[in-house]
């Protein structure tokens, strides 16, 4: 209610908007925080719903929160093999997760390599990031996310669209992005084949 309008200028409405245009009824959600987009988007009663996230807290809290879906949760860290004994899932999201992961966007995008072997062909990967590189910044968001890379909560110093650009055209056969505030939001459709 606070940062993303006043600081990231990304009001909360259009990342549920991204939500609601790519979740299926077939979902996996990465980094899941409190399970606030899911529970506000998923409309199929029945929708097989799975969570991924290193933080055990965050998994209990999501599937409390979600429980009349039954979700298939996952510990583990975006930044290793997930090892997901699963069938293939039609939507993945990852909400505000790539900036706090480690390394820059072409060390991050390694993420999407991943996540696109639980994918399905036709299937849509989307999210939302902060960016440091090649968007206006305002005073107080500059400050802020200099205090939480010093802090090691964001790794995001040199995150540019132009770099999150290329990682999703390399894995995906469409794609898109869309800056709002310091947010960019994006999906990628249709995973390449990896060689």
């Amino acid at each position: 209610g606070i940062s993303n309008p006043l600081i990231w200028r990304c009001p909360t409405p259009k990342i549920q908007q991204l939500y609601k245009e790519h979740i299926t009824a077939n979902h996996l959600d990465v980094g899941v925080g409190t399970g606030y987009f899911l529970k506000k988007c998923i409309e199929d009663p029945n929708s097989r719903i799975g969570l991924v996230d290193m933080n055990v807290n965050s998994l209990e809290h999501a599937s409390k929160k979600l429980a009349e879906f039954n979700p298939e949760t996952y510990k583990r860290n975006v930044t290793e093999p997930l090892l997901l004994a699963c069938e293939d899932y039609d939507s993945i999201s990852v909400n505000y997760l790539l900036h706090c992961l480690p390394g820059d966007i072409e060390v991050k995008g390694e993420i999407f390599d991943e996540l696109n072997e639980y994918l399905s062909d036709d299937g849509v990967v989307f999210g939302s990031t902060l960016l440091s590189q090649d968007i206006d910044r305002p005073f107080f968001a500059r400050m802020l996310m200099k205090f939480y890379n010093e802090k090691g909560v964001f790794h995001n110093e040199n995150d540019s669209l132009g770099d999150l650009m290329n990682a999703l055209s390399a894995r995906y056969r469409t794609f898109n992005v869309e800056v709002v505030g310091c947010a960019v939001l994006f999906w990628g459709k249709g995973p390449k084949k990896r060689n």
